[in-house]
């Protein structure tokens, strides 16, 4: 399995790279371990999974991050990750380079 999860006890909140995966596999069908090479592409040839988990996450200070939402392809769908934790995927219509 290539997701690296901190599954820490009492802390139910997910990283936004898991849950980006878990949406995938919603809507392929399969269980969240099922998507990896070769038959998916891998997270991380699309973004830096450790970043898009720090990207929303408040500052070490405790203080929160601005808003804001990231967009990307990922397995043949439009992915769109929210500053307020929420993914959206989508048929895409194209592929971005």
């Amino acid at each position: 399995m290539l997701l690296s999860v901190d599954r820490t006890e009492g802390d139910d909140v997910q990283p936004l790279s898991f849950e980006v995966i878990a949406a995938i596999a919603e809507r392929e069908g399969v269980d969240p371990t099922e998507i990896e090479p070769p038959e998916y592409d891998a997270l991380y040839d699309v973004v830096n999974p450790e970043a898009l988990d720090s990207l929303f996450a408040p500052r070490e200070d405790g203080t929160p991050r601005g808003t804001g939402q990231v967009e990307f392809q990922f397995c043949g769908y439009h992915v769109v990750v929210t500053s307020e934790g929420e993914v959206d995927v989508s048929e895409s219509e194209h592929s971005l380079p």
